[in-house]
């Protein structure tokens, strides 16, 4: 009896080896036993998706060219490949799968992981009702954790759904990709604009986002107000007091009016203390780490992007030092509250301040079964690094393992204690309020003291006073200005896509979109931002996020179709997706939906786009900034044609021409025998045929270094030993 585990990939693979007490490497898997596995146990592994979704081209060469003509593409039968540079281990995969009696999905235990196994199953062509197929679901790579896993391995058939609405997930994005990326390419470019415009159901909506938020602050008009503020002095000891209810002036005509109501004076004015009251507040620590959370904390302390924090957290992941990263979950169950209190001596040796962590009973604030579905919050493992260790972590690294220890900690400390003192001072028929916080117990707060990023909430004292004392008020009239809208950052816009569902009108909407997260997945979110920043329409400047004139064009051609910019989509998807994996709805059923939303927009954007003036502004703009780009990037006359310009293409220099009705197909390289060619050594050759002696070319032959002039001889580029 033959049982094969599938690993993702292969530091995972090597995760649950080291837990093994035997391991034989062969060419693409493993040999492995342990007292916890059956007799002949093998270990493979993916390099994450070994089968992917085919490209159009794959289904017809008449798709290598994009062409409206071509669109919609509708597939009869969807088709998967494995990429060329996999398909050594894809067939040893294969192999081992055809042998086993029973598999062992090991994949990451989330949904994508699923997709991941059975897509490579699938793919391999087995049959799969006569194999035994289980599941190793683990939070862990501790070998504690995966011992345990492998001992309580779970159906795999129960995971099956869950695949299913992965893949269909994978699909509907590829219908609506490999459809609207064209379409708005194609038209894009018919209005005059170069360049590929790519459409995504959740890039877009995030991008629209950004959009909204810069529209935003652009048209921010800044207006003035006024405020009345009162600076009480009451026996030598001085305070400042807000009107209560709290009001704001338009005007200072306004302000003027209702402190003649008020029987209040500008400048200084007796009165009386109407009533002091007393409280004493605690604050609850923060709430433990989703990845989302960690990602917008991350980012707002160290201006790390959402990516960068991922892959951290899965670095520490890997080592054992902290638990799954890719969860939506701010809670623990009792079996991990269990080992961190066990634990509890070993992560205070990380604090460098002593700190009380009296309260070692669960608090569903933090521990709660029921609402932790298939991985709970990123805490700390059992595995405790000494200093030493973790001082040899990337910089990133050791802050994220120090901001999670802490922030798990804090739920065993005291809560955050304060008297707040609040003052109602009556000045002729107004009433002014002051508030004052006087720490008594720091609590939790302790854990986070050593940090100089982290901001401290400034404290105000108050002092003692008595009701029906009397007291002298100032007045004086406040002008202030309304401030524009914030800039988005990755992490606060991490925080949006997760909550996106606040920002719609319907409540079925809501409830859809808070059940499933907002815009995108835990595991997605990072991704999504790296494209959009990868294809331009993202500008990350001093750590706020802005869209970039290509991506303003692309925004507004979109939202001429509300569907593909709003979330309100992807409420809809994300509730008929569910209906899949619950076995309410079936893949075909929801495919049909999706493919007559494409038919729609491919029906309607054409038309839409031709009657949008708001969209013919804005391609005129776009192309101005483009024409100006190109002219700056011009270093002379092309030599050849001798009507074209010389541009800086990136990887070349070459001709503006390449598209004339004859093309002139000349360039220049940018690198020639291991030396870089500068834009003045180009101007040179362009303008004066020549340049002067160069120095740091190397020969091909001996690998010598060699000085040597450059010149176009026949439209091409060479050397001028004269």
């Amino acid at each position: 009896m033959t049982t094969v585990i599938l690993a993702e990939k292969p530091s995972q693979a090597r995760s649950y080896i080291e837990a093994f007490k035997n391991s034989t490497k062969k060419q693409g898997y493993y040999a492995v036993s342990d007292p916890v596995l059956p007799n002949e146990t093998f270990i493979t592994y993916g390099f994450g998706h070994l089968v992917e979704l085919a490209t159009p081209e794959q289904y017809d060469t008449k798709y290598k060219q994009w062409a409206l003509s071509n669109l919609p593409i509708f597939p009869e039968k969807y088709k998967f490949t494995v990429p060329t540079d996999k398909k050594a281990q894809f067939k040893i995969v294969k192999d081992l799968l055809s042998k086993a009696d029973t598999i062992i999905v090991a994949t990451d235990s989330d949904r994508e992981g699923e997709n991941i196994a059975w897509s490579i199953m699938t793919q391999a062509k087995i049959n799969l009702k006569s194999k035994e197929i289980k599941r190793l679901w683990i939070n862990s790579l501790e070998k504690e954790a995966i011992l345990k896993g492998f001992k309580e391995l779970k159906n795999g058939w129960d995971y099956y759904p869950a695949y299913q609405e992965a893949q269909t997930r994978q699909i509907s994005d590829w219908l609506v990709g490999m459809n609207g990326s064209p379409l708005y390419t194609l038209l894009l470019k018919e209005a005059g604009l170069h360049g590929v415009y790519s459409i995504g159901r959740v890039q877009t909506p995030t991008l629209y986002m950004v959009y909204q938020r810069d529209l935003a602050i652009q048209n921010f008009n800044p207006e003035p107000y006024f405020e009345l503020k009162a600076e009480i002095l009451a026996e030598q000891e001085k305070f400042v007091a807000k009107l209560d209810p709290y009001q704001r002036f338009k005007d200072e005509k306004g302000l003027l009016a209702f402190m003649s109501e008020k029987r209040l004076e500008k400048g200084s004015q007796s009165g009386l203390i109407k009533d002091v009251q007393k409280q004493t507040k605690k604050t609850s620590s923060p709430r433990l780490f989703s990845l989302s959370s960690l990602q917008s904390e991350i980012n707002k302390r160290y201006h790390a992007s959402a990516s960068d924090t991922l892959q951290a957290v899965q670095n520490l992941y890997e080592a054992k030092l902290l638990t799954y990263p890719r969860t939506d979950s701010n809670y623990i169950t009792e079996q991990e509250f269990n080992y961190l209190v066990e634990d509890l001596n070993g992560y205070l040796g990380f604090l460098s301040k002593d700190v009380s962590l009296n309260h070692q009973e669960p608090n569903k604030r933090y521990v709660n079964d029921k609402k932790v579905q298939e991985h709970h919050a990123i805490i700390m493992t059992k595995t405790v690094p000494t200093q030493e260790k973790l001082s040899k972590f990337p910089a990133l690294e050791q802050r994220i393992y120090n901001l999670v220890l802490r922030t798990t900690l804090a739920m065993f400390a005291d809560p955050y204690e304060y008297e707040e003192t609040v003052i109602l001072t009556s000045v002729g028929d107004a009433i002014f309020k002051a508030t004052g916080n006087v720490p008594k117990n720091q609590g939790w707060k302790i854990l986070f003291s050593e940090y100089k990023t982290e901001k401290q909430e400034e404290e105000t004292t108050l002092p003692p006073v008595e009701v029906g004392q009397s007291i002298n008020a100032n007045l004086a009239p406040d002008q202030k200005m309304t401030k524009p809208p914030v800039p988005f950052t990755e992490g606060t816009l991490i925080t949006a896509m997760k909550t996106a569902g606040k920002t719609l009108d319907d409540e079925e909407a809501q409830s859809i979109l808070k059940d499933n997260e907002g815009i995108g997945t835990e595991a997605t979110r990072a991704n999504v931002l790296d494209v959009l920043k990868k294809r331009g329409y993202l500008l990350t400047e001093k750590n706020k996020l802005h869209v970039s004139q290509q991506g303003i064009t692309l925004c507004k051609a979109v939202e001429l179709e509300p569907l593909l910019t709003s979330p309100e989509m992807t409420a809809k998807w994300e509730k008929a997706l569910k209906q899949i994996s619950s076995k309410e709805r079936t893949q075909e059923n929801f495919l049909e939906q999706v493919k007559k939303f494409v038919s729609k927009i491919i029906h309607d954007v054409p038309t839409q786009m031709k009657q949008s003036d708001s969209l013919t502004l804005q391609v005129a703009s776009q192309k101005d900034t483009e024409q100006q780009a190109e002219l700056d990037a011009q270093i002379g006359v092309c030599p050849i044609c001798k009507t074209g310009k010389i541009v800086d293409k990136g990887k070349f220099y070459g001709c503006t021409n390449y598209k004339a009705p004859e093309p002139c197909t000349f360039s220049l390289p940018k690198k020639w025998s291991e030396k870089t060619l500068g834009k003045t050594a180009i101007k040179d050759l362009i303008t004066k045929g020549t340049t002067t002696k160069l120095k740091g070319f190397k020969s091909k032959k001996t690998g010598k270094k060699f000085d040597a002039k450059l010149t176009i001889k026949e439209g091409k580029l060479s050397f001028d030993f004269g």
